[in-house]
């Protein structure tokens, strides 16, 4: 089939567009960025176009023709950017994929979405279930735009059936050349945790992830689904296995030191952020199994173990 990848120049698109390519689909990779022709790793054989989501028109032309799009294309951490231009290509580029989609017949969209667009509520159920709303979270940008986007897709479920969708939740991807935001904080002399709270992670290999968006692009049913590897690591689990202590502190206090450290500019992270430690979505990965028909090779804690020895600087 013909398939488009959106954001195909970024850490999971450079994995998706190989694996589509080896998988025999005819790829078009868009990214802003278009990469020369002896870039280490590029896979063969795939077409290579600059691509910028927010440009309606350049998407439109980007997607006519395609069988398939797999739109990848968002911004996980905004704050070298600003949220306004966050928004832009989170939710204003997703609604240009969309209606560039059903403008021009393609049969399915893949779209990488996110557990955070369940949001961090304290009343959400653990594990959670797709058939939980998503409502995301206004003080997390990414959080907040993924919810918009799930919003934007469940009207086009209803008003263009003929565009089949799958859309995947993901957990916090894990991979030997995996280093963000969550790894971070795996890499401090102490792992912070709120009084009252296990703050369980899911977490999902790259190479499981994917094998999952081949299958969605290849014949996988369509649906949501959560991406997780099944199970959790509690954060004092996650502490053992780095032989590091939790710091565990009453919600209150945790609030004070952070805004302190927000506010004269010591740490990224804000007050907020004890949403996150508490109410992370804790991602069941049943119909995942069971309906679409993957089990990740990785269990959540294989995968952070794997992921361990590939950085062992990590351990204390």
């Amino acid at each position: 089939m013909k398939v488009l990848v959106t954001g195909g120049g970024g850490f999971l698109g450079t994995g998706v567009v190989a694996g589509l390519a080896a998988a025999g689909h005819e790829v078009t990779s868009g990214d802003l960025r278009v990469p020369g022709p002896d870039t280490a790793g590029a896979a063969p054989g795939v077409r290579h176009v600059a691509l910028d989501v927010t440009d309606a028109a350049a998407v439109s032309r980007a997607v006519a023709g395609q069988d398939v799009v797999v739109h990848l294309a968002s911004v996980v951490d905004p704050d070298g950017m600003g949220r306004e231009a966050a928004y832009r290509v989170d939710v204003d580029g997703s609604r240009h994929v969309l209606d560039a989609c059903v403008e021009h017949g393609v049969r399915r969209l893949v779209v990488s979405s996110s557990g955070a667009a369940y949001g961090y509520h304290p009343d959400n159920p653990v594990p959670i279930t797709e058939q939980q709303p998503v409502r995301g979270t206004t003080a997390f940008a990414y959080s907040h735009h993924k919810a918009l986007v799930e919003h934007l897709l469940a009207e086009a479920r209803r008003d263009h059936p003929q565009l089949e969708q799958v859309v995947l939740r993901i957990g916090t991807i894990l991979g030997d050349r995996v280093d963000n935001q969550i790894t971070a904080l795996f890499h401090r002399p102490r792992l912070l945790a709120v009084r009252g709270s296990d703050s369980p992670f899911v977490f999902i290999w790259d190479s499981d992830l994917v094998a999952i968006m081949v299958r969605a692009v290849t014949g996988g049913p369509a649906g949501v689904y959560n991406v997780a590897g099944t199970g959790t690591l509690t954060i004092d689990q996650i502490a053992e296995r780095l032989g590091k202590r939790t710091l565990t502190l009453p919600e209150w206090l945790l609030k004070a030191v952070l805004a302190v450290g927000s506010a004269l500019r010591m740490s990224r992270y804000g007050p907020e952020q004890t949403g996150f430690l508490r109410y992370r979505p804790v991602l069941d990965n049943t119909r995942l199994r069971e309906e679409f028909g993957y089990t990740p090779e990785l269990t959540s804690a294989q995968a952070f173990d794997r992921w361990l020895d590939g950085h062992p600087a990590a351990r204390a």
